[in-house]
């Protein structure tokens, strides 16, 4: 696999990402479309460090995203519970006023 192949997909991820954190209104959804950003860009940044400088230091770098991105997400599915527990909707119109 080269690297323009692997650039493409990261490219495909991202675009299907971003059109679904912009398309959508339920909360959940939306970080569904984050998430798929997210993984894009790692996927990117992974493949340069594998092609331009195959040296372990990037991969490990990449580890550590990818875990504090699971904590962000684990966290942002635990505030969609609770919104969705306290008004009965999920919808990201009625998450405006939440503050802190």
């Amino acid at each position: 696999m080269t690297l323009e192949a692997v650039l493409l997909v990261a490219a495909a991820l991202f675009c299907v990402g971003l059109y679904g954190a912009l398309s959508q209104q339920v909360v959940v959804m939306v970080m569904m479309g984050l998430e798929l950003m997210l993984n894009g860009v790692i996927l990117a940044a992974g493949a340069f460090w594998w092609f331009l400088a195959p040296a372990p230091d990037g991969q490990v770098l990449l580890l550590i995203v990818i875990a504090a991105m699971t904590v962000e997400m684990a966290m942002g599915f635990a505030v969609a519970t609770l919104l969705h527990r306290s008004r009965g909707s999920d919808m990201t119109d009625s998450a405006t006023d939440l503050s802190g």
